[in-house]
């Protein structure tokens, strides 16, 4: 995909987003909004995925830590052509596949669950140094959330992924700078978060728009060319990106739209997607 298809594709992850979370009347659409540009970047670019075989032993990976931003990555899913993309407005209905967080049992395209912070970046450290030791060539993606490496789990995983040198492993960081009690600086701060990473032997890319295609393109062809080392990619992000009200707020972390609210979020983001058609 060219970078204007991109940015289409994203528009309608996040429409996807807004819907499921609205129909659930639940769920976290800031985190989703956020990182919406990187879920579209790993499935329509960077990542090598079959929809029509989501078991293919050789695919990549991808490995959602921060589990309950999973709208956003039903939505990259469904578009991606996994399930049906009316699947989404079943987002946390009773006996639908789409739960609050991923699981692997239900839902096609989901490679581990997620659902406690902290633990999916240990998935993916497993799954990159399982693929070292079989001599198998797929390459493991995980996303983590600014607020979710203050767990202490996240930095034991990221010691053993630099001790084993897992150059097929690249841990993204949506640094989007609030976690649902406000600022992460105030509440715990992680930074400087590109030190740590860097002092665990990894490479680390600064990522200064993860909304930005061209950047997103460009960090992820740095991590390619990487070796003997994990990458980090560390994504400054917009919590709520794409829909102006819930942009920086907190307040949007785990609240579902109402009615007129999801109204405005859509004509907003319908907006966006004819002004993208013009170009």
């Amino acid at each position: 995909m060219n970078k204007l298809e991109l940015q289409k594709m994203a528009n309608e992850v996040r429409k996807g987003i807004i819907t499921g979370v609205h129909s659930a009347k639940a769920g976290h659409p800031g985190g989703s909004l956020s990182a919406a540009d990187i879920f579209t970047y790993l499935y329509f670019e960077e990542m090598n995925v079959d929809p029509s075989n989501p078991e293919d032993p050789d695919r990549d990976r991808f490995v959602l830590s921060k589990g309950h931003t999973a709208p956003g990555l039903y939505a990259a899913l469904a578009l991606r052509g996994y399930f049906p993309v009316e699947d989404l407005v079943t987002l946390r209905h009773i006996g639908s596949h789409l739960q609050g967080h991923p699981c692997i049992n239900h839902t096609p395209g989901i490679d581990m669950s997620s659902g406690s912070l902290g633990q999916g970046i240990s998935a993916a450290v497993g799954m990159a140094l399982g693929a070292k030791l079989k001599g198998e060539g797929f390459r493991v993606y995980t996303l983590l959330g600014d607020g979710e490496i203050q767990e202490g789990q996240v930095w034991e995983a990221a010691m053993l992924a630099g001790h084993r040198k897992l150059d097929n492993l690249v841990v993204i960081v949506d640094n989007n700078g609030l976690q649902i009690d406000g600022k992460i600086e105030d509440v715990n701060s992680p930074y400087p978060i590109d030190k740590k990473f860097e002092a665990f032997n990894f490479h680390v890319i600064n990522l200064d728009d993860a909304h930005d295609f061209d950047k997103i393109k460009a960090a992820f062809d740095e991590a390619r060319t990487v070796t003997g080392k994990p990458v980090a990619i560390i994504a400054k992000s917009i919590k709520g990106k794409g829909v102006s009200f819930m942009e920086n707020q907190a307040s949007w972390h785990g609240v579902a739209p109402n009615d007129e609210q999801y109204a405005v979020a859509m004509a907003e983001l319908e907006r966006i997607g004819e002004e993208l058609c013009q170009k």
